[in-house]
Protein backbone atom coordinates (compact mmCIF):
# COMPACT_ATOMS: atom_id res chain seq x y z
CA UNK A 1 0.00 0.00 0.00
CA UNK A 2 1.44 3.62 -0.41
CA UNK A 3 -0.37 7.05 0.29
CA UNK A 4 -2.11 8.79 -2.95
CA UNK A 5 -1.13 12.35 -3.72
CA UNK A 6 -3.05 14.92 -3.37
CA UNK A 7 -3.69 18.41 -4.99
CA UNK A 8 -6.24 21.21 -4.25
CA UNK A 9 -8.11 23.35 -6.33
CA UNK A 10 -5.62 25.74 -7.13
CA UNK A 11 -2.65 22.72 -7.81
CA UNK A 12 -0.99 23.11 -4.62
CA UNK A 13 0.22 19.84 -2.85
CA UNK A 14 -1.35 18.96 -0.19
CA UNK A 15 -0.78 16.31 2.62
CA UNK A 16 -0.64 12.28 0.49
CA UNK A 17 -3.55 10.51 2.26
CA UNK A 18 -4.00 6.69 3.31
CA UNK A 19 -5.99 5.10 -0.25
CA UNK A 20 -9.19 4.60 1.58
CA UNK A 21 -9.74 8.25 1.93
CA UNK A 22 -9.11 9.01 -1.42
CA UNK A 23 -11.42 6.21 -2.91
CA UNK A 24 -14.43 8.01 -0.65
CA UNK A 25 -13.24 11.70 -1.78
CA UNK A 26 -13.79 10.02 -5.85
CA UNK A 27 -17.13 8.46 -4.96
CA UNK A 28 -18.56 11.35 -3.69
CA UNK A 29 -17.29 13.59 -6.17
CA UNK A 30 -15.36 15.58 -3.91
CA UNK A 31 -12.19 14.95 -6.17
CA UNK A 32 -10.88 13.36 -9.19
CA UNK A 33 -8.23 11.57 -10.59
CA UNK A 34 -5.02 14.11 -11.69
CA UNK A 35 -2.84 11.58 -13.09
CA UNK A 36 -2.51 8.04 -12.35
CA UNK A 37 0.94 6.81 -12.15
CA UNK A 38 2.19 7.88 -9.52
CA UNK A 39 -1.33 8.02 -8.47
CA UNK A 40 -2.73 11.29 -7.16
CA UNK A 41 -6.10 12.93 -7.10
CA UNK A 42 -7.14 16.41 -7.42
CA UNK A 43 -9.69 18.36 -4.92
CA UNK A 44 -12.44 20.65 -6.03
CA UNK A 45 -12.65 22.79 -4.00
CA UNK A 46 -9.70 24.77 -2.26
CA UNK A 47 -8.18 23.00 1.26
CA UNK A 48 -7.86 24.98 4.24
CA UNK A 49 -5.87 21.52 5.82
CA UNK A 50 -2.76 22.96 7.68
CA UNK A 51 0.00 21.34 5.05
CA UNK A 52 2.66 19.35 6.80
CA UNK A 53 6.11 19.83 5.04
CA UNK A 54 8.41 16.83 4.11
CA UNK A 55 11.74 15.69 3.85
CA UNK A 56 12.61 14.36 0.18
CA UNK A 57 15.77 11.60 0.57
CA UNK A 58 17.41 10.59 -2.11
CA UNK A 59 19.87 7.21 -2.41
CA UNK A 60 21.38 7.57 -5.79
CA UNK A 61 23.09 4.27 -7.78
CA UNK A 62 24.29 3.41 -10.53
CA UNK A 63 21.41 0.92 -11.64
CA UNK A 64 18.57 1.93 -9.12
CA UNK A 65 17.79 4.97 -7.16
CA UNK A 66 16.10 4.47 -4.14
CA UNK A 67 13.34 8.01 -3.07
CA UNK A 68 11.71 8.21 0.16
CA UNK A 69 9.57 11.54 1.84
CA UNK A 70 8.89 11.30 4.93
CA UNK A 71 7.97 13.46 8.27
CA UNK A 72 10.57 14.08 10.03
CA UNK A 73 9.05 15.94 13.33
CA UNK A 74 6.99 12.06 13.20
CA UNK A 75 9.00 9.97 11.80
CA UNK A 76 6.61 8.54 9.28
CA UNK A 77 6.99 7.18 6.08
CA UNK A 78 5.07 8.85 3.42
CA UNK A 79 5.84 7.84 0.29
CA UNK A 80 8.56 5.66 -1.33
CA UNK A 81 9.86 4.69 -4.99
CA UNK A 82 12.96 2.66 -6.43
CA UNK A 83 13.63 3.87 -10.01
CA UNK A 84 15.67 1.92 -12.11
CA UNK A 85 18.07 3.66 -14.89
CA UNK A 86 18.60 2.67 -18.72
CA UNK A 87 22.12 4.02 -18.41
CA UNK A 88 23.83 0.71 -19.73
CA UNK A 89 21.46 0.44 -22.73
CA UNK A 90 22.23 4.01 -23.77
CA UNK A 91 25.74 3.19 -23.57
CA UNK A 92 25.28 -0.05 -26.19
CA UNK A 93 23.17 1.95 -28.35
CA UNK A 94 25.72 4.61 -29.38
CA UNK A 95 28.52 2.06 -29.19
CA UNK A 96 26.66 0.50 -32.02
CA UNK A 97 25.91 3.63 -33.71
CA UNK A 98 29.53 4.89 -33.62
CA UNK A 99 30.35 1.54 -35.08
CA UNK A 100 27.56 1.94 -37.84
CA UNK A 101 28.96 5.67 -38.64
CA UNK A 102 32.82 4.18 -38.56
CA UNK A 103 31.97 1.56 -41.02
CA UNK A 104 29.91 3.81 -43.35
CA UNK A 105 32.77 6.86 -42.92
CA UNK A 106 35.35 3.80 -44.04
CA UNK A 107 33.57 3.45 -47.23
CA UNK A 108 31.80 6.78 -48.50
CA UNK A 109 34.41 9.34 -47.06
CA UNK A 110 38.25 6.97 -47.37
CA UNK A 111 40.30 9.79 -48.39
CA UNK A 112 38.68 12.22 -46.29
CA UNK A 113 41.01 14.47 -43.98
CA UNK A 114 40.34 13.45 -39.96
CA UNK A 115 38.29 15.68 -38.32
CA UNK A 116 37.96 14.33 -34.69
CA UNK A 117 39.62 16.87 -32.70
CA UNK A 118 37.45 19.79 -34.08
CA UNK A 119 34.96 19.36 -31.05
CA UNK A 120 35.43 21.21 -27.85
CA UNK A 121 33.12 19.62 -24.75
CA UNK A 122 32.09 21.96 -21.57
CA UNK A 123 34.07 22.13 -18.56
CA UNK A 124 31.56 20.04 -16.55
CA UNK A 125 30.55 17.55 -19.59
CA UNK A 126 29.15 14.22 -18.52
CA UNK A 127 28.96 11.45 -21.40
CA UNK A 128 24.93 10.44 -22.17
CA UNK A 129 24.96 7.45 -20.27
CA UNK A 130 26.11 9.14 -17.04
CA UNK A 131 23.60 12.32 -17.47
CA UNK A 132 20.98 10.18 -18.03
CA UNK A 133 21.08 8.93 -14.50
CA UNK A 134 21.28 13.00 -13.12
CA UNK A 135 18.17 13.82 -15.47
CA UNK A 136 16.22 11.13 -14.22
CA UNK A 137 16.40 12.00 -10.82
CA UNK A 138 16.06 15.87 -11.47
CA UNK A 139 13.02 14.80 -13.12
CA UNK A 140 11.78 12.58 -10.45
CA UNK A 141 12.50 15.34 -8.14
CA UNK A 142 10.52 17.83 -9.53
CA UNK A 143 7.22 15.66 -10.44
CA UNK A 144 7.51 14.94 -6.54
CA UNK A 145 7.84 18.87 -5.71
CA UNK A 146 5.11 19.36 -7.72
CA UNK A 147 2.82 16.76 -5.78
CA UNK A 148 4.12 16.75 -2.59
CA UNK A 149 4.88 19.67 -0.05
CA UNK A 150 8.63 19.07 0.85
CA UNK A 151 10.63 21.51 2.73
CA UNK A 152 13.80 19.81 1.98
CA UNK A 153 15.90 17.13 0.10
CA UNK A 154 18.64 14.66 1.73
CA UNK A 155 21.05 13.31 -0.33
CA UNK A 156 23.19 10.65 0.10
CA UNK A 157 26.90 11.76 -1.43
CA UNK A 158 29.41 9.01 -0.85
CA UNK A 159 32.54 9.03 -2.63
CA UNK A 160 34.29 5.65 -3.02
CA UNK A 161 37.71 5.99 -2.52
CA UNK A 162 39.36 4.67 -5.83
CA UNK A 163 42.44 6.60 -5.29
CA UNK A 164 43.50 4.76 -2.41
CA UNK A 165 42.15 1.69 -4.22
CA UNK A 166 44.48 2.16 -6.78
CA UNK A 167 47.77 3.00 -5.24
CA UNK A 168 47.19 1.76 -1.43
CA UNK A 169 51.05 3.60 -0.80
CA UNK A 170 49.76 7.04 -1.68
CA UNK A 171 50.11 9.60 1.75
CA UNK A 172 51.47 12.49 3.18
CA UNK A 173 50.94 15.61 1.33
CA UNK A 174 49.49 13.87 -2.18
CA UNK A 175 46.65 12.05 0.24
CA UNK A 176 45.13 12.56 3.66
CA UNK A 177 43.55 9.92 4.70
CA UNK A 178 40.06 9.88 6.19
CA UNK A 179 38.83 7.33 8.75
CA UNK A 180 36.17 6.17 7.25
CA UNK A 181 38.64 4.96 4.62
CA UNK A 182 38.28 1.04 5.42
CA UNK A 183 34.82 1.19 6.28
CA UNK A 184 33.72 2.55 2.78
CA UNK A 185 35.80 -0.55 1.42
CA UNK A 186 34.23 -3.26 3.16
CA UNK A 187 30.81 -1.42 2.21
CA UNK A 188 32.28 -1.87 -1.02
CA UNK A 189 32.95 -5.62 -1.14
CA UNK A 190 29.38 -6.30 0.79
CA UNK A 191 27.67 -5.08 -2.50
CA UNK A 192 30.40 -6.86 -4.61
CA UNK A 193 30.05 -9.99 -3.10
CA UNK A 194 26.26 -9.79 -2.17
CA UNK A 195 26.73 -10.18 1.12
CA UNK A 196 27.90 -13.94 1.01
CA UNK A 197 31.04 -15.59 1.96
CA UNK A 198 32.87 -16.39 -1.51
CA UNK A 199 34.64 -19.65 -0.44
CA UNK A 200 30.99 -21.59 1.50
CA UNK A 201 28.07 -19.02 -0.08
CA UNK A 202 27.47 -18.44 3.99
CA UNK A 203 24.66 -15.57 4.67
CA UNK A 204 23.87 -13.50 7.43
CA UNK A 205 27.12 -14.61 9.16
CA UNK A 206 30.20 -11.80 10.40
CA UNK A 207 31.85 -11.70 7.18
CA UNK A 208 35.79 -10.30 7.42
CA UNK A 209 37.56 -8.92 4.35
CA UNK A 210 40.47 -11.59 3.11
CA UNK A 211 43.15 -11.20 0.68
CA UNK A 212 43.32 -13.54 -1.95
CA UNK A 213 47.28 -13.15 -1.91
CA UNK A 214 48.07 -12.79 1.29
CA UNK A 215 50.08 -10.40 2.44
CA UNK A 216 52.30 -12.55 3.73
CA UNK A 217 53.03 -13.06 0.05
CA UNK A 218 53.36 -9.69 -1.08
CA UNK A 219 49.42 -9.48 -1.29
CA UNK A 220 48.32 -6.13 -1.96
CA UNK A 221 45.20 -3.93 -0.44
CA UNK A 222 44.33 -3.17 -4.21
CA UNK A 223 40.11 -4.07 -4.16
CA UNK A 224 41.01 -6.46 -7.31
CA UNK A 225 42.85 -8.67 -4.04
CA UNK A 226 40.18 -8.54 -1.49
CA UNK A 227 37.11 -10.48 -1.35
CA UNK A 228 34.90 -11.40 2.03
CA UNK A 229 34.95 -14.60 4.27
CA UNK A 230 33.17 -16.30 7.01
CA UNK A 231 35.67 -16.52 9.77
CA UNK A 232 35.77 -20.19 9.36
CA UNK A 233 36.76 -19.94 6.16
CA UNK A 234 39.32 -17.09 6.83
CA UNK A 235 41.54 -19.26 9.40
CA UNK A 236 40.54 -22.28 7.08
CA UNK A 237 42.64 -20.35 4.25
CA UNK A 238 44.99 -18.87 6.32
CA UNK A 239 48.44 -17.28 4.52
CA UNK A 240 47.61 -20.11 1.54
CA UNK A 241 46.62 -18.40 -1.81
CA UNK A 242 43.74 -18.93 -3.28
CA UNK A 243 44.80 -21.48 -6.11
CA UNK A 244 46.14 -23.86 -2.66
CA UNK A 245 43.27 -23.24 -1.22
CA UNK A 246 40.72 -23.94 -3.60
CA UNK A 247 42.78 -26.59 -5.71
CA UNK A 248 40.17 -29.27 -4.97
CA UNK A 249 37.08 -26.54 -6.15
CA UNK A 250 38.48 -25.64 -9.79
CA UNK A 251 34.78 -24.32 -10.71
CA UNK A 252 34.48 -22.27 -7.43
CA UNK A 253 38.25 -20.85 -7.95
CA UNK A 254 36.74 -19.59 -11.83
CA UNK A 255 33.83 -18.50 -10.57
CA UNK A 256 36.06 -15.66 -7.87
CA UNK A 257 38.65 -15.06 -10.67
CA UNK A 258 36.02 -13.97 -12.83
CA UNK A 259 34.44 -12.12 -9.73
CA UNK A 260 37.50 -10.51 -8.92
CA UNK A 261 38.53 -8.91 -13.01
CA UNK A 262 34.61 -7.21 -12.83
CA UNK A 263 35.57 -2.95 -13.41
CA UNK A 264 34.72 -0.74 -11.34
CA UNK A 265 32.49 0.92 -13.95
CA UNK A 266 29.24 1.35 -11.60
CA UNK A 267 31.55 3.26 -8.76
CA UNK A 268 32.60 5.28 -11.36
CA UNK A 269 29.18 6.11 -12.62
CA UNK A 270 28.14 7.69 -8.94
CA UNK A 271 31.58 9.50 -8.56
CA UNK A 272 31.08 10.88 -11.47
CA UNK A 273 27.45 12.27 -11.16
CA UNK A 274 27.84 13.11 -7.70
CA UNK A 275 28.31 16.76 -8.14
CA UNK A 276 26.31 17.76 -10.88
CA UNK A 277 23.18 15.84 -9.36
CA UNK A 278 24.23 17.56 -6.09
CA UNK A 279 24.20 21.46 -8.03
CA UNK A 280 20.72 20.65 -10.14
CA UNK A 281 19.34 19.51 -6.50
CA UNK A 282 20.20 22.87 -5.20
CA UNK A 283 19.24 24.85 -8.09
CA UNK A 284 16.00 23.83 -7.10
CA UNK A 285 15.89 26.13 -4.17
CA UNK A 286 15.11 23.83 -1.77
CA UNK A 287 17.70 23.16 1.41
CA UNK A 288 19.91 20.61 0.72
CA UNK A 289 21.31 17.67 3.31
CA UNK A 290 23.65 15.42 2.61
CA UNK A 291 25.07 12.13 4.26
CA UNK A 292 27.75 10.04 3.82
CA UNK A 293 27.34 5.97 3.04
CA UNK A 294 28.54 5.30 6.62
CA UNK A 295 25.96 7.53 7.96
CA UNK A 296 23.35 5.79 5.92
CA UNK A 297 24.38 2.35 7.49
CA UNK A 298 24.19 3.44 10.72
CA UNK A 299 20.91 4.41 11.04
CA UNK A 300 19.44 1.93 9.03
CA UNK A 301 21.21 -0.81 11.61
CA UNK A 302 20.47 0.89 14.91
CA UNK A 303 16.24 0.48 13.65
CA UNK A 304 17.04 -2.59 12.39
CA UNK A 305 15.88 -2.39 8.97
CA UNK A 306 17.01 -4.85 5.96
CA UNK A 307 19.19 -3.57 3.25
CA UNK A 308 16.84 -2.03 0.20
CA UNK A 309 17.41 0.94 -2.00
CA UNK A 310 14.26 2.90 -0.55
CA UNK A 311 15.00 1.80 3.14
CA UNK A 312 18.48 2.93 2.39
CA UNK A 313 16.97 6.74 1.29
CA UNK A 314 14.87 7.16 4.47
CA UNK A 315 18.20 6.43 6.39
CA UNK A 316 19.69 9.32 5.06
CA UNK A 317 20.91 12.44 7.01
CA UNK A 318 22.00 12.89 10.21
CA UNK A 319 18.52 14.11 11.77
CA UNK A 320 16.54 10.51 10.81
CA UNK A 321 14.58 10.43 13.70
CA UNK A 322 12.81 6.77 14.37
CA UNK A 323 11.34 5.73 11.79
CA UNK A 324 6.99 4.48 11.20
CA UNK A 325 6.91 2.38 8.36
CA UNK A 326 3.73 0.11 8.58
CA UNK A 327 2.67 -1.69 5.85
CA UNK A 328 3.70 1.10 3.34
CA UNK A 329 5.12 -1.03 -0.23
CA UNK A 330 7.58 1.20 -3.29
CA UNK A 331 6.42 2.25 -6.28
CA UNK A 332 8.59 0.74 -8.82
CA UNK A 333 10.06 2.75 -11.80
CA UNK A 334 11.39 1.74 -14.47
CA UNK A 335 12.86 4.31 -16.94
CA UNK A 336 12.68 3.76 -20.68
CA UNK A 337 13.18 5.72 -23.80
CA UNK A 338 11.06 8.25 -25.47
CA UNK A 339 11.64 6.51 -28.82
CA UNK A 340 14.05 6.34 -31.59
CA UNK A 341 15.23 8.86 -34.11
CA UNK A 342 16.25 6.57 -36.89
CA UNK A 343 14.48 7.12 -40.28
CA UNK A 344 15.71 3.80 -40.92
CA UNK A 345 16.16 0.22 -39.41
CA UNK A 346 19.24 -1.05 -40.06
CA UNK A 347 20.92 -4.76 -40.59
CA UNK A 348 23.63 -6.41 -39.00
CA UNK A 349 25.88 -4.69 -41.50
CA UNK A 350 24.93 -1.00 -40.91
CA UNK A 351 22.78 -1.24 -44.13
CA UNK A 352 19.25 0.49 -44.08
CA UNK A 353 16.28 -1.87 -44.14
CA UNK A 354 12.86 -0.79 -42.78
CA UNK A 355 11.87 3.02 -43.44
CA UNK A 356 10.42 4.02 -39.79
CA UNK A 357 7.46 7.43 -40.85
CA UNK A 358 8.33 10.54 -38.77
CA UNK A 359 5.06 10.96 -37.47
CA UNK A 360 4.64 8.40 -34.54
CA UNK A 361 1.27 9.85 -33.89
CA UNK A 362 -1.48 7.60 -34.72
CA UNK A 363 -4.85 7.74 -34.57
CA UNK A 364 -4.15 10.36 -31.71
CA UNK A 365 -2.38 7.75 -30.20
CA UNK A 366 1.40 7.03 -29.43
CA UNK A 367 2.87 3.96 -28.48
CA UNK A 368 3.34 3.64 -24.82
CA UNK A 369 0.34 5.83 -23.86
CA UNK A 370 -1.68 4.20 -20.93
CA UNK A 371 -5.19 3.38 -22.03
CA UNK A 372 -8.17 1.72 -21.21
CA UNK A 373 -10.55 -0.33 -24.23
CA UNK A 374 -13.88 -1.01 -23.94
CA UNK A 375 -14.86 -3.76 -26.59
CA UNK A 376 -18.62 -4.28 -26.74
CA UNK A 377 -18.19 -7.39 -28.86
CA UNK A 378 -15.91 -10.33 -29.68
CA UNK A 379 -13.16 -12.54 -28.70
CA UNK A 380 -11.55 -9.54 -26.68
CA UNK A 381 -14.87 -8.20 -25.38
CA UNK A 382 -14.42 -6.33 -22.09
CA UNK A 383 -12.87 -3.65 -20.37
CA UNK A 384 -9.09 -3.74 -20.48
CA UNK A 385 -6.11 -1.41 -19.31
CA UNK A 386 -2.42 -1.03 -20.47
CA UNK A 387 0.00 0.55 -22.82
CA UNK A 388 -0.87 0.80 -26.00
CA UNK A 389 1.32 -0.53 -29.07
CA UNK A 390 0.22 1.50 -31.77
CA UNK A 391 0.38 0.95 -35.81
CA UNK A 392 0.11 2.47 -39.05
CA UNK A 393 -3.42 0.30 -39.49
CA UNK A 394 -5.81 0.95 -36.83
CA UNK A 395 -5.72 -2.39 -35.17
CA UNK A 396 -3.28 -1.48 -31.69
CA UNK A 397 -2.53 -3.23 -29.08
CA UNK A 398 -3.26 -2.91 -25.40
CA UNK A 399 -2.13 -4.73 -22.38
CA UNK A 400 -1.77 -8.62 -23.52
CA UNK A 401 -4.78 -8.10 -26.31
CA UNK A 402 -3.94 -7.36 -29.88
CA UNK A 403 -6.33 -6.20 -32.80
CA UNK A 404 -8.38 -3.73 -30.73
CA UNK A 405 -9.80 -0.33 -33.21
CA UNK A 406 -8.65 2.94 -31.21
CA UNK A 407 -12.20 3.93 -31.53
CA UNK A 408 -12.56 2.05 -28.60
CA UNK A 409 -9.65 3.31 -26.89
CA UNK A 410 -9.63 6.38 -24.41
CA UNK A 411 -6.72 7.95 -23.20
CA UNK A 412 -5.91 7.76 -19.28
CA UNK A 413 -2.11 9.35 -19.10
CA UNK A 414 0.39 10.04 -22.33
CA UNK A 415 3.53 8.30 -22.39
CA UNK A 416 6.00 10.11 -19.97
CA UNK A 417 9.25 7.24 -20.47
CA UNK A 418 8.53 5.26 -17.51
CA UNK A 419 7.13 1.91 -16.67
CA UNK A 420 4.92 1.53 -13.22
CA UNK A 421 4.53 -1.78 -10.77
CA UNK A 422 4.01 -1.82 -7.29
Amino acid sequence: MINVLVLDKNFKPQNPIHPGMARILLKEHRAKVYKFQPFSIILKVTSKQEVTKLQLKIDPGSVTTGLAVINNTSGQVVWVAELTHHGKLIKTKLDKRRAFRRSRRSRKTRYRKPRFLNRVRSKNWLPPSLLHRVYNIQTWVNKLISLIPIDGISLELVKFDTQKLDNPNISGIEYQRGTLQGYEIKEYLLEKFNRTCVYCDSKNVPLQIDHVIPKSKSGSNRISNLVLSCSNCNQDKGSLSIEEFLKHKPTLLKKIKLQLKKPLKDIASVNSTKNELLRRLINTGLPVECGSGALTKYNRTIQNLPKTHWLDATCIGSNTPKLIIGNITPLYIKSYSHGSRQTYKVDSYGFPKIFIPKEKTKYGFRTGDLGIAIIPKGKNKGRHIGRIVTRTKPSFAIGNIDGVHPKHITILQRNDGYGYKY
